[in-house]
């Protein structure tokens, strides 16, 4: 019988309360492999617990100790689980038996789902659930957060490390309320202080951040070229410099132009432009004194 991967990283999961990484598990195959097998599972050195001694031992107050009349039998080896055990479980084997854990789950009854977090794998329970495990631990609703706080952050998870500043000229108005209710939620954190006059603070997202939106990483947020580095920087440099877009560069019509139509560029179209002379000649009048040119006969 084969060795049940799947089967060991589900007592894993069911038996931690915290999130179990990837490296976790493959220093957990790690260490059982350290672990002396005939010892039962304890470490190289180490005695097991007394199970009897034999005949003419002394018992730690000197006294004999007479052998019991029957030594507890070894329970039986589970084949599948420390029979033929891997020396290294690679990140794909753990990702796909992870996948296969999770699908099995979500096919089952619906208590459990297994996600992967910032910090790795964990079992949590639907969110229809949400209100008995809240009486469970006598903790409050969750409080929703306002739009103006989620403006705030996702300019600094799109932008980070940003200072306040920044975030007030890209959003227009003060950003203050919304930065201390994420503190206090610990959706940010002070990352540390700018290379700027003042030392303004730097803030960034935390993992807190990734478990609120459902991400594992920075990477796996929406693509925005809206919030780029490049168009934020392209704002704050004209913010904080004072000057105002044109039109031409918003990409509207200029104020005091006249829009020509289609019949009005036909039309100019199919007039013949004044011979050159005659353009200079209207352009650059002549000065009192010049020659005039020669009259037109009649």
């Amino acid at each position: 019988m084969a060795f049940n991967l799947k089967k060991v990283l589900k007592a894993l999961l069911f038996s931690s309360s915290q999130p179990l990484s990837i490296n976790e598990i493959q220093e957990t195959f790690t260490r059982f492999h350290e672990q002396d097998p005939l010892l039962g599972g304890l470490p190289a050195g180490e005695a097991k617990p007394d199970q009897g001694t034999e005949s003419g031992a002394v018992s730690p107050v000197g006294a004999p100790v007479e052998p019991p009349a029957e030594l507890p039998l070894e329970p039986p080896v589970d084949e599948e689980l420390y029979r033929d055990v891997p020396a290294l479980v690679t990140t794909a084997q753990i990702r796909e038996a992870m996948d296969e854990i999770a699908l099995e789950l979500r096919a089952a009854d619906g208590l459990f789902f297994l996600t992967e977090t910032a910090q790795g794998y964990r079992l949590v329970t639907p969110p229809r659930f949400a209100r008995w495990v809240r009486t469970l631990r006598n903790e409050p609703p969750p409080v929703k957060l306002s739009q103006s706080a989620l403006e705030t952050l996702a300019v600094i998870a799109y932008r980070q490390p940003v200072t306040r500043a920044e975030i007030e000229h890209i959003r227009g108005v003060s950003a203050e309320a919304g930065i201390n209710r994420l503190l206090e939620r610990e959706l940010i954190y002070i990352v540390g202080r700018a290379d700027l006059p003042g030392r303004p603070i730097q803030y960034g997202s935390t993992e807190s951040f990734l478990e609120f939106v459902g991400a594992r990483s920075l990477d796996e947020l929406p693509a925005s070229d809206v919030l780029s580095h490049r168009q934020i920087d392209q704002w704050l440099q004209t913010a904080m410099g004072g000057s105002q877009l044109s039109d031409r560069e918003m990409g509207l019509p200029e104020e005091g132009t006249e829009q020509m139509t289609l019949d009005d560029a036909a039309r100019a179209a199919s007039v013949s432009p004044p011979p050159p002379e005659v353009l200079a000649a209207v352009e650059t009048p002549a000065a009192p004194g010049d020659p005039q040119p020669p009259a037109a006969a009649d």
